[in-house]
């Protein structure tokens, strides 16, 4: 007897410690306890692949990334490199024996078997590197000084911190326009050491190759035979470059030291140069449109033997990009948006048929071949990022990598589900909701409408560490998020619909609201609505026109008057292009004379949380000030929150706790 209640007393407490753990819900102290996955790269026999995993300390406000190394098979694992010293940036060495790595813009190697230390290669200062797949060269970019700063010309001045410009982008998301650019180098390789002095392949050019500011090393590769390499370049200046996307690919030849542009006759952005297994073919993401920075991205194909150039995706309607080689050199495969989640898809070389690899409510975020598998990282709206096997004949998959599992697997979870709405206009379009953990059908839910920014920015299955959908759900919220017309997932005419008709998205928004006031478990007498970037124009639309459906609104980095906003904006082809013109043009576009929230500014009545960054240069800080000072004025309760040192993003850690108490905190008080 006594056995039986001690046996039944520690099932109790068994199952009462799993319901307890299972009882706790995601908190923002917790989501930055998550490690951060994301794949770097395969090895060459496809049997081993690296991720790297980044962890942040909210004490310090400081985070560090560490590789690691999984046998791709087996899903055996192990760290390495040091766990307290940032390492990324990882590349196998052609051999298959070495991996190369930056450590504080140091290119470090450490051995396969047996990883034991990190061998320093150079003490050049670098930000990226390939090695050549002979093993004889690596090249890599380093930031060169070109230009003579203003205390260079005036050296008895040498603390004077003026700063003078004679043409437009002289800033850029969050970085003022300085006098070095990013060029491509090469130096030849020996045993683990640089063994020659560099060569600048661009010349000393004052153009940035990759990209700024979010180019990588995606946008330079080598060719199979060691013998051209092939960079990303926008050979543009000043007022000029911010009118245009047209960057182009360079061909530099190791032998002559000669260039050559390929794509001079494209006239949007060329991208992600991708070598085919056997030389034959180079692949690249391509836009037709200068100026439309949201252009379905076109996967173009290059026959290297007979300089036959054509798109191979020609009739496909959706975008393609992350292009890789399966490893027989007939196939591709990519990533597109279908039906507003991210998947993994695969086109012949010769017969150009398309064919969908997976499915599932969920996003694949990067892939790369691995033998007879893909691996690629995972997310969905209430999963964070994990690695999966993915087998691109059967589209099975299994998980590779478990990090998140430590605060993640006990977690009462939110759920996902989708709904159709109609539009003002008869249209079809999709919604994700995301449903509070436990939820009960039978009770009344406070309700947020999330408005995404882009505006072209895909509403997929996207696992953000800031505007978290699951973080909203475990507080007791319900997430309304539409997939209004803008949003690539639904084909390109979907994706174009709202040029110089903004106005029509947020009819979309209103659609979404109204139909899903009607559910019995959303409180329709408790709905805010949030957003950023233009999530937050969306916000201040909405404060304008929302007819006392909302009861709050929070906007971040939002963009309230298009008129200033084109006046102080850094990359002027997106508002040209979407607002169809500047505002002094006769007659002057549509979208000022109806579109711009401010012209609404006097049916502003409902409170308001204002966040804004003064860092951003993409949306101005004045932006946020105008909506605040609209809302002090007229006696609306409001609040404006900024973060001095934070660009379009919040990105550090105690930054990130702040907003999203701040956010929370708005929304406790008065929804």
């Amino acid at each position: 007897m006594k056995l039986i209640t001690l046996t039944f007393l520690m099932i109790t407490m068994a199952v009462a410690s799993k319901t307890a753990a299972q009882s706790q819900v995601l908190s923002p102290e917790l989501l930055w306890k998550l490690g951060r996955v994301g794949l770097e790269c395969v090895s060459p026999d496809g049997k081993l692949a690296v991720y790297g995993v980044s962890r942040y300390d909210v004490k310090d406000n400081s985070g560090t990334r560490a590789l690691y190394l999984v046998d791709i098979q087996s899903g055996e694992t192990h760290l390495l490199t040091d766990p307290d010293k940032s390492s990324s940036d990882s590349e196998f060495h052609p051999d298959g024996k070495k991996i190369g790595f930056l450590r504080d813009g140091k290119l470090y190697e450490i051995n396969v078997d047996g990883p034991g230390e990190a061998v320093k290669v150079s003490d050049l200062e670098i930000n990226g590197f390939h090695y050549a797949p002979n093993g004889k060269h690596v090249l890599f970019i380093q930031d060169v000084k070109l230009d003579k700063t203003l205390q260079d010309v005036n050296p008895d001045l040498p603390k004077s911190s003026g700063r003078a410009f004679d043409g437009l982008l002289y800033r850029h998301w969050k970085s003022w326009r300085n006098e070095s650019y990013s060029n491509v180098f090469y130096v030849n390789y020996d045993n683990g050491r640089f063994s020659s002095e560099p060569v600048n392949i661009q010349g000393n050019e004052r153009f940035d190759s990759p990209l700024k500011p979010d180019g990588g090393m995606e946008q330079i590769s080598w060719s199979p035979d060691s013998r051209w390499i092939i960079y990303t370049c926008r050979k543009l200046h000043g007022t000029e470059e911010t009118q245009s996307t047209n960057s182009d690919l360079y061909a530099y030849e190791m032998k002559s030291g000669k260039t050559l542009n390929f794509t001079e006759d494209l006239k949007g952005y060329d991208r992600e140069p991708v070598w085919s297994p056997d030389g034959k073919y180079l692949v690249w993401t391509s836009l037709a449109r200068a100026g439309y920075e949201a252009d379905r991205s076109r996967l173009m194909l290059l026959n290297v033997q007979t300089q036959q150039r054509e798109e191979i995706t020609a009739g496909w309607t959706y975008e393609a990009y992350n292009p890789v080689w399966a490893p027989d050199s007939r196939s591709l495969y990519f990533v597109s948006a279908e039906d507003f989640t991210h998947q993994i898809y695969q086109i012949g070389i010769d017969d150009k048929k398309i064919r969908r690899i997976t499915s599932g409510t969920h996003d694949y975020t990067a892939i790369k071949a691995a033998g007879t598998d893909i691996v690629a990282t995972r997310t969905s709206m209430v999963n964070p990022a994990e690695l999966y096997a993915v087998n691109p004949k059967s589209g099975a998959t299994r998980q590779l990598t478990h990090v998140t599992d430590e605060v993640w697997k006990d977690l009462s979870k939110p759920t996902v589900d989708r709904r159709s709405v109609k539009t003002f206009d008869g249209k079809d379009m999709n919604v994700w909701l995301v449903l509070p953990p436990n939820f009960d059908a039978k009770k009344k839910y406070p309700t947020l409408v999330y408005a995404q920014g882009g505006p072209q920015s895909p509403l997929s299955q996207f696992f953000s560490y800031r505007w978290n959908f699951a973080l909203m759900a475990s507080q007791g919220y319900v997430v309304v998020a539409p997939c209004r017309r803008g949003m690539p997932g639904a084909g390109q005419a979907w994706n174009d619909a709202i040029t110089g008709k903004w106005g029509d998205a947020m009819k979309d928004y209103l659609s979404a609201t109204d139909a899903m006031a009607k559910e019995p478990f959303i409180d329709a007498s408790r709905m805010a609505a949030v957003g950023a970037s233009f999530g937050g124009y969306a916000v201040y639309w909405l404060a304008g026109n929302h007819q006392k459906r909302f009861k709050t609104f929070i906007a971040h980095c939002g963009l309230f008057n298009l008129e200033s906003f084109y006046g102080t904006t850094e990359e002027l082809w997106f508002p040209h292009h979407d607002f169809e013109g500047a505002y002094w043009q006769t007659p002057t576009p549509r979208m000022y004379q109806t579109d711009s929230p401010h012209l609404y500014a006097n049916n502003w009545d409902t409170p308001i949380l204002v966040i804004h960054n003064e860092l951003d240069f993409r949306v101005p800080i004045s932006e946020g000030m105008q909506a605040f000072q609209l809302a002090q004025l007229k006696g609306i309760p409001s609040r404006f929150l900024s973060f001095p040192d934070e660009g379009h993003w919040v990105s550090k850690p105690q930054n990130s706790l702040l907003w999203q108490r701040e956010f929370f905190g708005w929304l406790g008080k008065y929804l």
